[in-house]
């Protein structure tokens, strides 16, 4: 079986571990990102979220790159993707500087574990996109919504 494996052109070998450190620096950074972006939203709502990004993370290992980042890290914090990690948004000090001591922020931090050791189910039909349902911004003219979970709107753009 290791050997068929080998010998398939698809098999790529698994990447080495990461250090403690980093996952739980990956696991903070898209904690945050939830919290910034949904902390409002039901617990569907913020799992929709944490998708996207996954979504973005998988298309790019898939491609080898892509232009919104190739890690949870970069894609949470690719300038003007994820509005709560640009310095001129209300969030962004709030986002920095919530503790454990908010409950949603706790709540957020155990769905980014289970998004980061890969059990959480995407609710979001591979979606790589969202928008509140009050704005219609120029990007989601034109296309087909993969779903609306709370207040979102949520799509699969891949340009």
């Amino acid at each position: 079986m290791f050997l068929q494996r080998l010998l398939k052109p698809e098999y790529k070998p698994a990447p080495p571990p990461r250090s403690v450190s980093d996952t739980e620096q990956t696991v903070d950074i898209l904690a945050r990102t939830i919290w910034g972006e949904a902390r409002g939203e039901s617990l569907p709502g913020q799992d929709a979220v944490a998708n996207v990004i996954l979504n973005r993370v998988k298309i790019a290992e898939q491609r080898g790159q892509f232009w919104w980042g190739n890690d949870i890290i970069e894609v949470c914090r690719k300038p003007y993707q994820f509005s709560c990690w640009n310095h001129d948004d209300p969030n962004y000090i709030k986002m920095t500087q919530v503790t454990l001591d908010d409950r949603a922020f706790a709540q957020c931090l155990r769905l980014a574990r289970r998004a980061v050791n890969g059990t959480l189910a995407d609710n979001t039909n591979g979606a790589t996109h969202y928008h509140t349902d009050s704005i219609m911004p120029a990007w989601a003219r034109g296309q087909d919504p993969t779903t609306i979970i709370g207040d979102h709107v949520f799509y699969r753009i891949l340009d």
